[in-house]
């Protein structure tokens, strides 16, 4: 129900940082012991020693070595389902918002309209639990009534139209966005969806854990249904429907490697070839419904999935059907409900399939809702507060040095004709990058903010933002959006835009500070830009030219030396264990671990032309070499529960901290030489095994 403007397919999220001991075999010049003296590091500006594991070896597992106290000394939290450097600095920036909040909630005499109004009554309305509580269903009663009122599949598809407006799920996902073939137009895409579990594979996999989830998530549905007004038998009857349904959903789904193609998921057709294919769907009524009536052609992601649920309109009963739209209204709306509904929420979303053992506070659950609903409102206040000038341009300058590195790194390569190095070079020049906030801030006007009802306002807002998005149809490019607002803790590489953006939220400590030392700084959040440069020419963003076109630039014998290095950071990535049997996707994360390994090798260099302008040599025994490792390792430091990291395995397109901290340097020559590694070492990769793509 909350606005899906700030979803971005390439997005990336990062985490973990420290120091330590070493192998007998590191020689003296090399050995970093932890001391107690205080150095400008423990002070807030890079490395914290006493988050290091001395004992340990970085030759032997360099992560443990840079994180191991931290990890041992901060367990996850009650309320979370991980804990990492990246929760640290979002707890950071949350009591800021927080501040920025509660006084704007406080401003009953705001202008109608005004960033503080939007976000303090948005606020204010999630904060008065006594108001939902009371409410109770109300919010979403109307809703539920038309789904019931439905005498017929047309009648229902009506009302599925209606409700896609309103940011609610079920059936299949539909939106505005670049075409990928021709990036200067907005396309109407529709895809894949209509699941209540996070990924198709919690339906179909047969392993006890899969098994439990789906016998908690039956329990789940029948307490919701009760919650709805059901008695008990009704509701348990009801939860079975909606997991036929659902199962069937998955079964016709795509998994989410197969995904990551994006020539499989392009299928363009007309609007009337789509409606032929699919006359059950009644693609034109649908259309009209969403407000996209306009659109004379649409891409479809996965056209079997469509065939399928065509099917199905036809062959499973209209009260079956009505029973699983119910499902996904109150699923979305229940964290937004009374305290009944978000409780059971809580119980199967977070404790059942995170891990978590309590709810986190209500103000951070409404803050995070604010955030989504109204980013750009908020953001104006928050980086008022918290990202200066004078921050925003050095992060300006460390892009400039990277690209520069990056350039260097294509030029010098042994493995890419001339003639296709001009054309990535073409690519990397044409790279747009955003730092900080918008230019141009998002216009909330029209959308209706009051202090009535916490959950009319999640809705309102969706209804805006989906508006906001369908009304692109036939539009010009709007190059100055974002798809993050400026307090997120994260990045992200568009390839339609070729753009990369850093929000002001991550532009700080560990990844950035404009006073730290520079090996600390490229380390951190260096790494985290040229890992954002590299998604520009991983195995997904190499598709796309430097119009951001799905094009293919490459000459064959490039391609397929490229898709060689490719599969060989795959195999190894396989290879990592995280949890029993339970092993790192490497073909899922390929294009994350890419850009960790790229990332990491240009950030290097970018360092090294620092370094020949002005070395400070060691800090608290450490060279720059080994704090520009340590800085590397310790952003990624994370603890995670086990239902969490069984859920990233499963979804997530990025690898666990562990891997992503020490499959990039177990490549790299220059990390051996800095901890004096041994060819026998673990964290040394043969030579013949190293991998270095960009």
């Amino acid at each position: 129900m909350l606005k899906q403007k700030y979803t971005v397919p390439f997005s990336v999220v990062l985490a973990g940082l420290l120091l330590g001991g070493c192998s007998s075999s590191t020689s003296t010049e090399n050995v970093v012991t932890a001391t107690t003296e205080t150095t400008e590091m423990n002070m807030g500006r890079g490395l914290d020693l006493a988050n290091m594991d001395t004992t340990s070896d970085p030759c032997v597992d360099f992560y443990q070595y840079a994180n191991g106290e931290w990890v041992k000394n901060n367990p996850v939290p009650a309320s979370e389902s991980r804990w990492g450097s990246f929760n640290e600095l979002a707890e950071r920036n949350n009591a800021v918002l927080r501040e920025l909040l509660t006084e704007a909630a406080s401003n009953t005499t705001a202008p109608k309209g005004s960033a503080s109004q939007l976000i303090g009554d948005f606020y204010a309305a999630g904060m008065d639990s006594v108001a939902a509580n009371k409410a109770g269903i109300t919010p979403i009663r109307p809703e539920l009534d038309k789904v019931a009122a439905a005498k017929s599949t047309s009648d229902l598809l009506s009302t599925v139209a209606e409700l896609k407006t309103k940011g609610i799920s079920g059936f299949f996902s539909m939106y505005v966005s670049q075409d990928d073939k021709i990036s200067t137009q907005y396309a109407l895409q529709a895809g894949q969806g209509g699941l209540g579990l996070p990924d198709r594979d919690y339906y179909l996999k047969d392993d006890e854990r899969s098994e439990t989830i789906r016998t908690e998530y039956l329990k789940h549905l029948q307490n919701m249904f009760q919650l709805m007004g059901n008695d008990a038998a009704t509701a348990q009857k009801k939860a079975q429907t909606v997991m036929l349904i659902e199962t069937k959903l998955a079964q016709a789904s795509r998994a989410r490697v197969d995904l990551r193609d994006p020539y499989a998921n392009y299928n363009k057709m007309t609007v009337q070839e789509f409606a032929k294919q699919n006359p059950n769907l009644r693609v034109s009524q649908l259309l009209t419904g969403m407000g996209a009536e306009a659109a004379k052609e649409i891409i479809i992601g996965q056209p079997d999935f469509f065939m399928e649920l065509n099917s199905m309109l036809k062959s499973v009963p209209l009260e079956d059907w009505k029973t699983y739209t119910q499902w996904h209204v109150a699923r979305t709306a229940a964290p937004y409900l009374s305290h009944d509904f978000v409780q059971e929420n809580f119980n199967f979303y977070g404790r059942v399939l995170s891990g978590a053992k309590e709810m986190q506070s209500r103000w951070k659950r409404v803050l995070r809702a604010t955030d989504s609903a109204l980013g750009e409102a908020l953001g104006q206040l928050y980086v008022q507060e918290t990202f200066s000038p004078e921050a925003k341009q050095k992060a300006i300058q460390m892009v400039d040095n990277l690209q520069e590195a990056f350039r260097e790194h294509v030029r010098d390569l042994d493995w890419m004709s001339e003639e296709t190095k001009a054309r990535a070079l073409q690519k990397l020049g044409a790279f747009a990058v955003k730092i900080g906030y918008p230019d141009v801030w998002e216009d909330y006007q029209g959308l209706n903010v009051s202090r009535d009802s916490y959950a009319a306002n999640v809705m309102r807002a969706s209804q805006f933002a989906f508006r906001d998005n369908i009304g692109k149809i036939g539009q010009p490019i709007d190059r100055k959006e974002w798809f993050m607002s400026p307090p997120t803790v994260n990045a992200y590489y568009n390839p339609s835009m070729n753009e990369i953006v850093f929000p002001a939220g991550i532009l700080q400590p560990p990844f950035f500070d404009p006073q730290a030392d520079d090996a600390v700084n490229y380390g951190g959040m260096g790494a985290v830009i040229g890992h954002e440069l590299t998604h520009g020419f991983d195995d997904q963003g190499a598709k796309y030219d430097f119009e951001g076109n799905l094009k293919d630039w490459w000459s064959e014998a490039d391609l397929e030396q490229f898709n060689a290095r490719a599969n060989a950071v795959a195999d190894q990535y396989d290879q990592y264990t995280v949890l029993d049997n339970l092993h790192v996707n490497g073909r899922l994360t390929l294009g994350e671990n890419i850009a960790d390994i790229g990332g990491l090798n240009i950030a290097y260099t970018a360092l090294q032309k620092a370094l020949e302008k002005s070395n400070p040599g060691k800090i608290a025994g450490l060279t720059p070499e080994q704090r520009f490792f340590l800085a590397w390792a310790q952003i990624w430091r994370v603890n995670m529960r086990d239902e969490a990291q069984n859920q990233q395995i499963l979804t997530d397109p990025h690898s666990p901290g562990r891997f992503r901290t020490n499959g990039p340097v177990a490549n790299m020559p220059e990390f051996y030489k800095a901890f004096g590694c041994d060819e026998e070492d673990p964290m040394v990769r043969s030579e013949e095994s190293r991998i270095k793509i960009w």
